[in-house]
């Protein structure tokens, strides 16, 4: 989990065939940025796994007091990897979850590399590993 002062991304190019063709490109300020590698252990353990991910990713906001949050997935923080169906389910689970809080949650593009910037706060709580 990461406090974005700034944070752009871009499609660079389609790793999924089954998505959509997307050529996007945006740009967030001040934003709970929330990198998330779903596990093959954590589609046996899913509700509970998603609710820790939900409560640590509410926590992260709070704390860094950001006014929105970005989850975005990222694949390859392990060598276990879920299959892609569970991980795009996790992540769309999440975003419901927040936006039933009224909470602002965008989605960077599923099944994509991206180029990035980030502008990442230099506080304690600008850089937080959860491990579900």
């Amino acid at each position: 989990m990461f406090h974005a002062l700034e944070f752009w991304y871009k499609t660079h190019k389609k790793t999924l065939q089954s998505v959509e063709d997307l050529n996007e490109e945006k740009k967030f300020e001040n934003a709970s940025l929330i990198f998330i590698h779903a596990e093959e252990k954590d589609e046996k353990d899913a509700n509970s796994v998603l609710r820790k991910a939900l409560k640590n990713i509410i926590w992260h906001m709070r704390k860094a007091k950001t006014d929105k949050i970005i989850l975005h997935s990222f694949a390859h923080l392990s060598s276990s990897k879920s299959s892609p169906e569970f991980a795009m389910y996790a992540i769309n689970w999440l975003k419901e979850k927040l936006e039933e809080r009224n909470i602002p949650v965008f989605v960077t593009p599923f099944g994509y590399f991206l180029e990035l910037k980030i502008h990442i706060s230099g506080e304690s709580i600008g850089r937080v590993f959860k491990e579900l």
